[in-house]
């Protein structure tokens, strides 16, 4: 690094040797060996808990040097992009810890394995809308706009439930838009998708095929609507509990369902 990066106050320090040397996720005893070496730092309190004993190293480090640029190094290394070839989704999950607290000191770890300044964090709450994971990985599914631009306050605070919750709502939004009806649910799905007069239809409806593939994008709406919108609007958080994967899994199957809105066709 040509670059002179400036000492980490105590408390982010330790709270990226806490993610760097997490017992569950961070780097093994002889990872992190390895890591303090080949950053030119000095292993100084061998016989510590992990965390410790790399911020002990890092304490060392700076007293030493009167800056960062090793420790900063030492991120580099043990977090090179790749590493995680056959893992991304433990890359993005990781970075993202680091990238919170590393907001803290106006640095961002992308990933191409890099730092580029940002504007300091001044709060929690700063910190985390920087470093938001499941935002991420909406992005790398290619998830719909609508989607992004309809529950991006709940993303960015890692909010599942009502998440999922403004997903749903965005689809009902754009067939009210594109058909000028008012209602909500099946009774909407029923006006705008009615086989025998639809104000929308996804294809031509001349043949078998066609008819029956409009009928279940119809029905799966029906179905998304059903199993999604209403529970979440009338289950309490804590009683209908979602996970990032399911979360993810929802907002796919809500993206699909905007594009084919996107593509179809207003009749009356």
């Amino acid at each position: 690094m040509s670059k002179i990066f400036p000492v980490i106050e105590p408390s982010v320090l330790e709270g990226l040797c806490r993610v760097i040397a997490d017992t569950s996720n961070g780097l093994t005893g002889s990872e992190l060996l390895k890591a303090i070496r080949d950053s030119k730092m000095n292993d100084v309190s061998p016989e510590m808990t992990k965390w410790k004993r790399l911020y002990n190293s890092c304490v060392d480090l700076q007293v030493r040097t009167n800056c960062s640029n090793n420790i900063l190094t030492l991120i580099q290394i043990s977090y090179h992009p790749s590493r995680f070839i056959n893992n991304k989704e433990r890359f993005e999950e990781r970075r993202s810890e680091l990238n919170k607290i590393l907001s803290f000191i106006g640095l961002e770890f992308s990933d191409k394995g890099k730092f580029h300044p940002i504007t300091k964090s001044e709060t929690i709450s700063d910190a985390e809308k920087r470093a938001t994971l499941l935002l991420t990985k909406l992005n790398d599914r290619n998830v719909h706009p609508d989607i992004i631009k309809f529950c991006k306050s709940e993303l960015l605070q890692d909010n599942y439930f009502h998440a999922v919750f403004e997903a749903t709502k965005s689809v009902a939004d754009k067939i009210r838009q594109m058909t000028g009806l008012t209602g909500d649910g099946a009774e909407l799905i029923d006006l705008t998708f009615g086989i025998n007069n639809p104000i929308l239809r996804i294809n031509n409806l001349k043949t078998e095929t066609e008819i029956s593939e409009h009928k279940g994008f119809a029905n799966l709406l029906k179905g998304f609507f059903g199993m999604f919108r209403n529970t979440t609007a009338h289950a309490p958080k804590i009683t209908w509990i979602i996970e990032e994967k399911d979360a993810l899994d929802m907002m796919s199957m809500a993206s699909l369902m905007h594009r084919k809105l996107d593509n179809a066709q207003k009749i009356r």
